[in-house]
């Protein structure tokens, strides 16, 4: 059973990105502040889930959230800062976003920079064990994923609406083959190696 909160009574944002290790397209960050003994038995880790359950809960997150927000960053601007820095960007992106200020933060990974001054812990694996990472973790994964089925239209060759942009065997060969798009992010490997092929 996930944890509905860190603090005793302080309100908190989780927050969590999806896209970190993609080829093409940007990372989106969620941020969501769940009420204080919010209890939800089918929330997990968005890795966890099916397409179907993250749907479903998707839905069932932004009636029941205190607030939430997405944000996101372009592949031309994780090319300039690098996939961590504009992680962290998107995460504080959606942080803004929020219309309830946030006492505290909690951030799934190791690693974040302070935002407004707010304290922040971060959590490794946090979406397995708070709601409200889970919670981000799961609004964040839905959003890229439908951005990512829009992109797919005007490229259906790199076969986006499969995987979305990561760098599956098929997609990195592709790319080796037909060249960047636009939203392929040109500082990480698209290499084969010889046991792949």
């Amino acid at each position: 059973m996930l944890k509905s909160s860190y603090t005793e009574n302080m309100t908190e944002a989780g927050c969590d990105e999806a896209g970190r290790g993609c080829l093409a397209g940007p990372v989106f960050a969620a941020a969501v502040i769940l009420p204080h003994d919010y209890q939800n038995p089918l929330l997990n880790d968005s890795k966890k889930l099916t397409a179907k359950q993250r749907i479903k809960l998707r839905k069932i997150i932004e009636a029941d959230a205190l607030d939430w927000s997405v944000a996101m960053v372009d592949n031309l601007e994780i090319d300039r800062i690098n996939i961590l820095n504009a992680s962290i960007l998107a995460m504080h992106y959606a942080l803004a976003k929020l219309s309830v200020p946030p006492a505290f933060i909690l951030v799934d990974g190791n690693r974040f920079k302070p935002f407004q001054k707010i304290p922040h812990q971060c959590i490794v694996k946090g979406d397995a064990l708070f709601l409200s990472i889970a919670a981000a973790s799961v609004l964040a994964k839905t959003y890229r994923d439908d951005y990512m089925l829009e992109l797919c239209t005007k490229y259906p060759e790199y076969g986006w609406e499969r995987n979305k942009g990561y760098p599956t065997l098929d997609h990195r060969k592709t790319v080796l083959s037909l060249g960047f798009t636009p939203f392929h992010r040109k500082t990480f490997s698209v290499q084969v190696k010889a046991g792949e092929r």
